[in-house]
């Protein structure tokens, strides 16, 4: 497993909610590769809670649509935008249980249009939500116009924290 650096840390204007380390109400996401998965590992907090001890449904989409994203970004070397998500909710996230982890794989590609299931998991493993998101993924052209050049990976393998 190696860590996927952050193609957009030093560009000025950057601060996504989902990944930007400087967004002080965001939140903070960082990625993994692993084999054909892009993963990323974060501790639930209470702020981010809907009811008593129980993660946001909002805050797990984005979590989804995130992942979906940076999957995107490092599988295929291009961006592009959402234009469907579907979740599951299978089970609550709990603010009080530990780290949970996001799951992002490529399920399917027609033309432009990039399919991406994600999974997100609770601190024992168990799958929570199921999303599936369909992406537009943009040509290179278009992706440079959008201040992206490439994802690459950052240094030797890690293990997650």
């Amino acid at each position: 497993m190696r860590k996927i650096k952050n193609p957009f840390a030093h560009r000025e204007g950057y601060d996504c909610f989902g990944c930007s380390p400087a967004n002080p109400i965001g939140i903070h996401m960082e990625f993994y590769e692993d084999g054909d998965e892009v993963i990323s590992f974060w501790n639930p907090k209470t702020h981010y809670q809907g009811w008593f001890d129980t993660m946001h449904g909002g805050i797990l989409a984005t979590m989804a649509d995130e992942t979906a994203a940076w999957t995107m970004f490092r599988k295929l070397q291009t961006t592009g935008m959402t234009s469907k998500l579907e979740l599951r909710y299978k089970k609550p996230v709990m603010t009080t249980e530990g780290q949970i982890t996001v799951r992002g794989r490529i399920a399917e590609q027609r033309r432009n249009l990039v399919t991406i299931d994600v999974r997100i998991e609770n601190s024992h493993g168990e799958v929570c939500v199921e999303a599936r998101a369909v992406y537009f993924a943009f040509d290179k052209k278009k992706a440079e116009e959008m201040g992206f050049t490439s994802c690459e990976l950052d240094g030797d393998e890690l293990l997650p924290m």
